[in-house]
């Protein structure tokens, strides 16, 4: 590996930090972990979810008292975690009254990734032939993760118990990035709760164009999964879908949605200063800047998780059950 792509892979992982403790984020890809057992008032159903044609793996999470249709509340995690890291959040969420609705993005934990061909296609062919595939796992790709996330809120739209018109994103770490490009274009979200979260990763740009280059004269083949980068998170990036992601730009034209950012007052990973300076840009009438004071980055899937879980309701509870 040369020495540019051990420094971007490097600070891409740093600055897009995996939603959980560094050790337990890191655990090989299980298909068949054990369904959750939910508290006794909160019902839980396993979904599937199309996404470009890939099957997204999901949870839909609901208090089992509830009648009539629910604000909800869609969960997106960070660099290397899968949804599963997250039940007693969204279970929590359930309780208070509210839909939640968890997913794997492509490629990672119960979800399939993107199939591309192995080599070149047959000279003669129909749309349908057979062919050797190679299907992509564990690659942290933007432009896939942003567009499974539109495609989960495509799907929500016609759950019966689901008010369309009370979608709250939660988000950690990249996911909050996640969140806050979606939010942007997608007018449908009404709210945000991103915390930890760089929102900026372009720091990657100078990578991104040499790998585009060589990957678009096939020099260049896709990361295998099982690639720790640095820290024992998994996945390397796609460098050249960082080229323009820059979700602090994107939330600006979320003019309609409330938004809270938490942030750790020790964070580690990224630079807060560029976060502060994309919130007080923020153009919407409902926000709200948090700093949990004596925290680092991963606190927040330790000490300070259950005051991260209180803020995040609270905020929902504001903007999607008072209305």
């Amino acid at each position: 590996m040369n020495l540019l792509l051990k420094h971007a892979i490097h600070v891409a992982a740093a600055f897009a930090a995996a939603a959980t403790a560094s050790v337990l984020a890191q655990q090989p890809f299980q298909p068949n972990l054990p369904l959750f057992a939910p508290p006794d008032d909160v019902s839980l159903r396993k979904a599937t979810i199309l996404s470009d044609g890939s099957r997204l793996g999901a949870y839909v999470y609901s208090p089992k008292s509830a009648t009539g249709k629910l604000p909800t509340i869609i969960m997106a995690y960070g660099w290397g975690g899968t949804m599963e890291r997250f039940r007693t959040e969204a279970a929590k969420f359930a309780q208070a009254g509210y839909l939640v609705v968890m997913f794997d993005y492509r490629g990672w934990g119960e979800s399939e990734g993107r199939v591309v061909l192995s080599g070149a296609a047959p000279n003669e062919r129909s749309t349908h032939f057979t062919a050797e595939v190679t299907e992509l796992r564990e690659i942290r790709d933007p432009k896939a993760d942003v567009e499974d996330l539109f495609n989960v809120m495509h799907w929500i739209e016609a759950e019966p118990q689901a008010d369309i018109n009370r979608i709250g994103l939660w988000g950690t770490s990249y996911g909050g990035g996640v969140a806050a490009y979606v939010a942007g274009y997608d007018h449908r979200v009404k709210t945000i709760h991103a915390q930890v979260s760089p929102l900026e990763l372009r720091v990657i740009d100078r990578l991104g164009y040499s790998d585009g280059i060589k990957r678009a004269r096939g020099e260049l083949d896709y990361p295998k999964p099982g690639l720790v980068v640095v820290a024992n998170l998994l996945g390397a990036p796609i460098a050249e879908h960082f080229i323009g992601y820059s979700p602090a730009t994107t939330m600006q034209l979320a003019t309609d949605c409330a938004l809270q950012i938490v942030l750790a007052s020790n964070e580690q990973l990224f630079d807060v200063k560029p976060v502060i300076a994309a919130f007080e840009k923020f153009p919407g009438a409902k926000k709200n800047l948090v700093t949990i004071p004596g925290i680092g980055h991963y606190d927040i899937y330790g000490k300070a998780r259950d005051e991260a879980d209180r803020l995040a309701l609270a905020w929902f509870d504001r903007n999607l059950r008072q209305q």
